[in-house]
């Protein structure tokens, strides 16, 4: 019993480690004392993140926007690098096309249609089971609750509510969040998925070579001005989350959970926190 605690405060403790970016990035980032907020402070560019440390197999790195700029075309910029950031005499201005050329770096450009969001009435299709509790890629398994960004209630909560009963904001909105991954194959090699409010988008990129250290990228590019990084804790679910998983999926409107006989802090919860 005394190993397993030691265990799980040694992952805990990975998994904060993870959540945080690397001191060595693009000119116009700024990151706060804790290094888990990234924020660009000047122009559209010169925005180039890394995760602090080298992923491990199945380790998800995720983000979550907290900021917009308006007057910029482009979104975040999300992938891996087999370059240590240490190593890069100079951080290159952009991701795409700059870092992808330099080899060994897989980028793509997340755009509002990555997660099929809905628009003009189109009936909303999440991919997956959107009520379970865990994301499954492949071998791993992931919380799908802390995967999933939430726009808070408020005046027109009524356009988003079948967003929100499907567990899915547009992907370059604010609140959304974004996570990157490898997953290694029987050859040896290993697939890259990006993940959106708890969607797989499937493998982005095939063939990435899992014998050298595979360090996310985010770039904080154009309308994206500041995203924080968000642990990802693998154990399972509290059960206050699975309720909230109930709750949610038997509301008609998110409003009403205002007049649920519930406490304060779990109808916050199931409201948007």
């Amino acid at each position: 019993q005394g190993q397993l605690k030691i265990a799980g405060a040694a992952m805990a403790a990975r998994c904060r480690l993870a959540a945080r970016f690397h001191h060595i990035h693009g000119a116009n980032i700024r990151l706060d004392a804790s290094h888990t907020q990234a924020t660009r402070v000047e122009s559209f560019a010169n925005g180039l993140c890394f995760s602090q440390e080298p992923l491990a197999p199945g380790q998800i790195f995720l983000v979550e926007i907290e900021e917009k700029e308006l007057g910029w075309c482009g979104h975040l910029r999300v992938g891996l690098t087999a370059h240590d950031p240490r190593s890069l005499e100079v951080v290159p201005e952009y991701s795409l096309p700059d870092l992808v050329n330099m080899g060994d770096t897989w980028v793509f450009a997340i755009t509002r249609s990555h997660n099929r969001v809905a628009v003009e009435g189109a009936e909303v299709q999440a991919r997956g089971g959107p009520w379970e509790p865990f994301l499954l890629i492949e071998r791993v398994r992931i919380p799908r609750d802390t995967l999933v960004g939430r726009s808070r209630p408020g005046l027109y909560s009524h356009i988003l509510d079948d967003l929100f009963k499907m567990n899915v904001l547009p992907a370059t909105a604010r609140r959304s969040r974004i996570g990157v991954l490898y997953a290694p194959q029987p050859d040896g090699t290993a697939d890259m998925h990006i993940v959106i409010n708890g969607e797989d988008m499937g493998p982005s990129a095939r063939g990435l070579p899992t014998a050298r250290p595979l360090y996310a990228v985010i770039d904080v590019f154009a309308s994206t001005k500041s995203v924080r990084a968000i642990p990802v804790d693998y154990g399972f679910p509290s059960l206050q989350t699975l309720c909230r998983l109930v709750i949610q999926k038997h509301i008609v409107h998110r409003l009403a959970i205002d007049g649920l006989d519930l406490p304060p802090l779990l109808k916050s919860f199931c409201q948007h926190e």
